[in-house]
């Protein structure tokens, strides 16, 4: 695998660059920063938690550079009630070079305050000996001890030696860190407090202490006109204290509009950098964001720069489903050091640790917990294409930007992200340059679906023949086929069709016996697949995903034996007893069928348990096909269900599902009063979706039920009446009820208190007319945070 440059230093002499790093990192606790804005609560929370007795042993500050920490823990360190509850203090900033015995001698130091003899004495100790007296002193003393600006977990592990951790003290330690392992190592019992990004008017104040103080007095003409520049400019720095103060330091020494608007016309470079782009401009760049920034990506390991670095190839502001990401990286090769078995928990385990080190934000969470999308601030995502482009990692085409240049990439590049807008048919990839070095292709399109024709898919497949990765998703075109070249693609270890037209796909993918993840979901037609073998030779075959209408879903489908670490297969069509081949799958995960017909009786009594399964789907075809509840409770440890049929039963055993998170029920058909009794009393239940079916006409939540849920979605069901005892319910949080019969709001959704939205559509006239303020249900909802009504096409959006 190349290395793109990645262990490259930025000048030589390591120990060097590293001494200069630390001292530009260095914070003074003395020095105390006159314009902060919005840290007044944080600040009273992180004090109260110091000073609480039989409080947390270590109080944390977490977030990604930037965004303030140590200015956040200077306040708390100053405060007044803090100031006066303990007895000695000390400020040491770590920084990514830890000299356990220099930190904590300064610690000592500090909180003892010695005699030129005691330094002198303290110098001539061992380091197990300045650990014993500094964990002494904390018995003895209330001490506040600050670890500012910690990276490592092991930096953390060679100094709690000093540390009384499992005695009884009132002595504190307050930390900030980038990286979320380090509070997790330090105490698990510890308070966690993660900062967030200013707000609008939070960020304009902070702009205009720095950049503009008193300037609305001398000049208001010229005030306005820079607070009009200094407005657009704000919102570049994504609520980023240290790209607004990067930002206003430039300004305040440019005393006119011109000069604002010059910085205004390549602002995101200016930010960056952080002093003037000219040829006399003097700095290294250290006053700029991506400095600072980049030394969370230089204490990454080698394979989580891959992965960070990969994430350049998504458009701004786009919603990485972290599922595809973890295949895409899987494909790719970076997590090829793993045992094959456990790849999938790798590729997870590397985003959470970006995640944890504050280098990628959470976007989602799914209903186990786990990271469902995620997504990068702006200003990292710069740095990310950055250190992208130095590195010959990848290269972007960007069809949707009307005049931009399409240079064309060197040979050195293995990876293409393509950007598109409607129309592909005249986009030449291929036509006179070389492609054959790319190695990845990935397209993305700003709407939902973009046109293709046959002859440029066939030249695609052609000419990109080293291709082990390619997302294709989102494509219309009339009689779209995959062509017979694709079959040419011999290394090709994900590919993904997705939701494109393609109406049939040809023997010669049996070829691509390399492929990790097939994906030729569709939500269009009918594709046909030529034959029940076609997947049979794929022995590394891991996720597939077949269109739900497609020529083979009544056959059974042939997988390779030897593929063992298949973990995902969905719509695959089964009858009778044809779940019984599965259960060679032993790292099967995600589970989807369609079933053909009864198989009740053939499975009935067998004792077969699916126990690796996580999610299943069951989707019977037929009306009168009722679920198959034997093939469901085979599944003891599922975390998601998904059921498409007619529920005649819902058993008691169902409450067994003892790690049931999510649960969609569709066409269900009519759900009785015992059947509802046995939903709310589902242990671990937080997502429920009812959608096309029929509720007891008088429907009855009761005290208790339904205890952890969190969101319920109520689409296109005939009930009239609902009412929610008081104590039902406890945790929902967001309630979405759409094209339901049901006549007035349910009587008690007043007692839920943790409801924070509340999503109506489609209702009848007489629900909506109770809905208002003054009417009859208003006071049922009044205490939801955010109420959206959309009927006949208006939508109405209520935030209190």
């Amino acid at each position: 695998m190349p290395s793109f440059n990645l262990h490259q230093t930025r000048e030589n002499g390591g120990d060097t660059f590293f001494k200069r790093q630390q001292e530009r990192r260095i914070a003074y606790p003395h020095i105390v920063d006159p314009h902060v804005v919005g840290l007044a609560p944080g600040t009273e929370i992180l004090a109260t938690h110091l000073i609480k007795e039989k409080g947390p042993r270590v109080v944390s500050i977490w977030g990604m550079g930037g965004l303030g920490k140590t200015t956040l823990a200077k306040q708390v360190y100053h405060h007044g009630d803090v100031k006066r509850h303990f007895d000695c203090f000390a400020w040491v900033c770590i920084s990514q070079q830890c000299q356990a015995r220099e930190v904590l001698e300064e610690i000592l130091t500090k909180l003892i305050s010695p005699t030129n003899e005691q330094r002198q004495e303290i110098a001539k100790l061992k380091i197990d000996q300045i650990a014993e007296r500094l964990w002494n002193t904390q018995r003895e003393r209330k001490c506040l001890v600050v670890l500012d600006d910690i990276w490592t977990s092991g930096a953390w592990s060679s100094l709690q030696v000093g540390f009384p951790m499992n005695e009884e003290t009132e002595s504190r330690i307050l930390l900030t860190t980038r990286n979320k392992e380090v509070v997790l190592y330090s105490d698990k019992k510890g308070f966690l407090f993660e900062p967030q990004s200013l707000n609008d008017d939070e960020s304009w104040e902070l702009f205009e202490k720095r950049a503009m103080y008193g300037m609305e007095n001398t000049n208001p003409k010229i005030y306005e006109q820079k607070k009009e520049l200094g407005m657009e400019m704000l919102q570049h720095c994504k609520g980023l204290p240290l790209a607004i103060t990067v930002l206003a330091g430039l300004l305040d020494r440019k005393d006119t509009v011109d000069e604002w608007t010059t910085v205004h016309k390549n602002i995101d470079a200016y930010i960056r950098r952080g002093t003037d782009l000219g040829p006399n401009s003097r700095g290294e760049g250290y006053e700029g964001v991506s400095w600072w920034l980049e030394l969370s990506y230089d204490n990454l390991s080698y394979h989580l720069k891959l992965c960070f670095l990969h994430l350049a190839h998504f458009p701004e502001d786009y919603e990485i489903p972290v599922s595809t990401l973890t295949k895409l990286w899987m494909a790719e090769g970076f997590i090829s050091f793993a045992p094959a078995k456990e790849m999938e928990d790798v590729s997870y385990r590397c985003i959470s640790e970006l995640v944890g080190r504050c280098m990628v934000q959470v976007g989602k969470h799914g209903s186990s917990k786990k990271i469902k999308t995620c997504r990068l601030h702006d200003l990292m995502r710069d740095l990310c294409t950055l250190k992208a482009k130095e590195g010959n990692f990848l290269h972007i085409i960007n069809y949707s930007a009307a005049a931009e240049i399409k240079p064309t990439p060197n040979d050195r590049v293995r990876r293409l992200a393509i950007y598109l807008d409607k129309t592909v048919d005249r986009y030449s990839l291929g036509k006179d340059e070389n492609y054959g070095h790319v190695r990845s292709l990935l397209y993305f399109g700003r709407g939902n679906h973009y046109l293709m024709n046959s002859k440029v898919l066939r030249s695609l497949f052609k000419n990109f023949t080293l291709l082990r990765v390619l997302k294709f998703e989102f494509m219309n075109g009339r009689e779209l086929k995959l062509p017979d070249e694709v079959g040419n693609l011999m290394h090709l270890r994900f590919l993904s069709l997705k939701d494109s037209m393609i109406k049939a796909v040809p023997s010669s993918i049996a070829n691509l016996v390399c492929l990790h993840t097939m994906d030729l979901r569709s939500r269009y037609g009918y594709i046909k697949i030529p034959n029940r073998n076609v997947f049979s030779k794929m022995e590394k075959l891991r996720h597939i995903y077949l269109p739900k209408h497609h020529s083979a879903r009544e056959k059974r489908l042939l997988f390779a034996t030897e593929a063992v670490n298949l973990h995902t297969v969905v719509n695959i069509g089964i009858q009778g007893s044809d779940l019984d081949d599965f259960i060679k799958l032993t790292n099967i995960r995600k589970l989807g069928v369609i079933t053909f017909d009864e198989g009740e009786k053939k499975l009935k009594g067998t004792n077969i348990i699916f126990k690796h399964l996580q999610s299943l789907s069951v989707d019977s075809r037929f009306e009168d096909l009722a679920i198959p509840w034997n093939r469901v409770l085979s599944c003891p440890n599922i975390h998601k269900l998904r059921l498409r049929g007619h529920i005649t039963e819902l058993p008691e055993d169902l409450l067994c599902l003892k790690n049931l998170t999510k649960l969609k029920l569709i066409n269900f058909g009519d759900l009785k009063d015992d059947h509802i009794k046995v939903l709310e009393k589902l242990p671990s239940l937080r997502m429920l979706f009812a959608w096309s079916g029929n509720f007891p006409a008088h429907l009855v939540c009761s005290e208790g039920g339904f205890p952890f849920l969190e969101f319920l979605s109520l689409y296109s069901l005939e009930f009239k009446e609902w009412k929610v005892e008081k104590g039902a319910m406890p945790s929902l949080c967001r309630l979405h009820i759409e094209f339901c019969t049901l006549e007035a709001v349910p009587d008690g959704l007043q007692y839920i208190t943790t409801l924070k939205e509340l999503t109506i559509g489609a209702m009848l006239p007489e629900f909506f007319s109770r809905l208002g303020e003054g009417g009859e249900d208003f006071y049922k909802i009044q205490h939801v945070q955010s109420v959206i009504i959309t009927n006949n096409k208006r939508i109405y959006e209520q935030i209190r």
